[in-house]
């Protein structure tokens, strides 16, 4: 089996969690299902950032110890992966030992190495970002961007990363490798950004100022700079298990420039270690335009919708709704138009027609298909079509048109039952009615089979009740399971299943 590793970024304990992290959770968890499918050994890692000066002003603002108020916060983003079924094989976070012996390992090598060294500073330093800043983030009026809060203008002595001396190889290897970051023209982003000469990265804060970090190994009285610390994570959780490097390290826009494609790659080879085969890199959800944010306060509480839809309902209209890469809008008319039209409409009636008729016309157990005639026909070319086109847009992370396949296919199955009319042959005497409407069932319950096999890694859970409504156990093989077959001959199905029950309005109040 071939080894396939892949993480999600790790979210920083600052915060509850957001449509933006349930969205990139569900992203990472439809490539790990999807490469487990094809066959691969996976390994998926998600987790927490815990450590850093936001993370000490809140707990002390609650006046609880930092350790507390992560041991909250990470409870919530462990949740939000089990109420998405999320199906991840490790959670890091960034207060464990195993993270921070790798961390102050790491440190200590590159010290001895004379990678890292100490010097005063000067200059302006963004809370909320963490990081010191330059007279090149100003904006045109000189003011400092929003994102960057409150800056204040300090100067310590600290430790520094050489970073600016990796600056050519980074060039050089971003254009030697043309897909390290997708979508590619995020690459040509970064090598933009790179024009510019890069500085050396602060990597430490005195403790008098922050406390709640990794200490340094050659220097206590520091703790580490939080993107330090966290971009180590996806290695110090596999450094044992010669995993690295990963296939994927799964991110947003936002923190693609610098840290996951500048400081990343460059620790990683002052490191001695190859970087990540790829950054596969997401946008935001948007609403009215606007990034969906915690600041702005119209960030949705994915845990909401979860508990009135179902955990596969909203991952499909997360995975269907984006194009891996670019932004997408978010409103709750979208997504109860998806719900009711595809969902309930297309796929949760086919199910329901399906069983309702092989229980009427078959006693409830699906007969053989004995003719292929023209609708039949046109709806094996179809499955042909949709199977052989809807595989190389998953290897290529087209999710999204994977999906509109699959469902354009399921729309198919019940223009068929209307061009078959199951309940008019039932009705004749005639032999030649009485095969067709075996074969319509037949073809009914096969074709289901096969779209809800096809959408599994998005819809995990519906794909199992699917096929146990169907009384179908599906083998190991799932390219197999693709193949149009006579598997469910004989098999007894459900009375019935409903998947998708339409919202129900708000009672009047009293």
């Amino acid at each position: 089996m071939k080894s396939f590793y892949i993480t999600t970024a790790i979210d920083y304990v600052n915060g509850s969690p957001h449509l933006g992290h349930a969205y990139e959770k569900v992203l990472t968890d439809v490539i790990a299902r999807f490469r487990r499918l094809m066959g691969d050994k996976v390994h998926f890692l998600t987790g927490v950032d815990e450590h850093g000066q936001k993370v000490q002003q809140s707990a002390r603002k609650r006046g609880i110890p930092p350790q507390q108020f992560c041991n909250e916060v990470s409870q919530e983003f462990r949740n939000l992966c089990t109420r998405l079924n999320i199906s991840n094989d490790d959670f890091i976070r960034t207060t464990e030992p195993r993270h921070k012996s790798v961390v102050r390992d790491a440190l200590q090598k590159l010290f001895d190495r004379g990678e890292i060294y100490r010097a005063d500073y000067k200059g302006f330093y963004s809370t909320r970002q963490e990081q010191f800043l330059q007279e090149k983030d100003r904006l045109p009026n000189g003011a400092w961007p929003e994102i960057f809060g409150e800056v204040t203008e300090i100067t310590e002595s600290n430790y520094f990363f050489k970073l600016k001396a990796y600056q050519p190889w980074l060039i050089e290897f971003l254009q030697q490798n043309e897909n390290f970051i997708f979508p590619r023209y995020r690459q040509k982003q970064v090598l933009e950004f790179l024009k510019e000469p890069l500085n050396d990265l602060c990597i430490s804060r005195p403790r008098e100022r922050l406390e709640w970090g990794i200490a340094l190994p050659f220097d206590e009285n520091y703790v580490t700079y939080v993107w330090f610390d966290a971009l180590l994570n996806y290695y110090s959780a596999v450094a044992d298990k010669g995993l690295w490097p990963a296939d994927f390290n799964v991110i947003g826009k936002d923190i693609l420039v610098p840290p996951h494609a500048v400081y990343w790659p460059i620790m990683l080879k002052a490191m001695g270690l190859p970087p990540p085969k790829s950054l596969l890199v997401h946008g935001w959800w948007l609403q009215s335009g606007q990034k969906m944010s915690k600041s702005s306060g119209n960030a949705v509480n994915p845990l909401d919708l979860i508990d009135q839809f179902g955990a596969d309902a909203f991952r499909y209209f997360l995975i269907r709704e984006m194009n891996v890469g670019q932004d997408s809008e978010f409103t709750l008319e979208l997504f109860l138009s998806r719900y009711n039209s595809d969902l309930a409409n297309d796929l949760g009636n086919l199910v329901n027609r399906t069983l309702n008729m092989t229980n009427r016309f078959g006693g409830g157990v699906v007969p053989a298909a004995e003719i292929v005639e023209d609708p039949e026909r046109e709806l094996h070319e179809l499955w042909e079509k949709t199977r052989t086109e809807a595989l190389p847009l998953c290897e290529g992370m087209q999710f999204h048109s994977a999906l509109d396949r699959a469902f354009t296919f399921i729309k198919a199955i019940n223009a068929y039952i209307e061009k078959r009319a199951p309940w008019k042959l039932g009705k004749s005497t005639e032999a030649a009615d009485q095969a067709r409407l075996r074969t319509s069932l037949a073809t009914m319950a096969e074709s289901l089979r096969l779209g809800s096999t096809l959408i599994q890694m998005v819809m995990p859970t519906t794909t199992q009740k699917i096929h146990a409504a169907l009384g179908y156990t599906p083998g190991s093989g799932w390219a197999d399971e693709l193949v149009w077959g006579s598997r469910l001959t004989g098999c007894k199905v459900e009375a019935g299943l409903v998947l998708f029950p339409r919202p129900q309005p708000a009672a009047p109040k009293a």
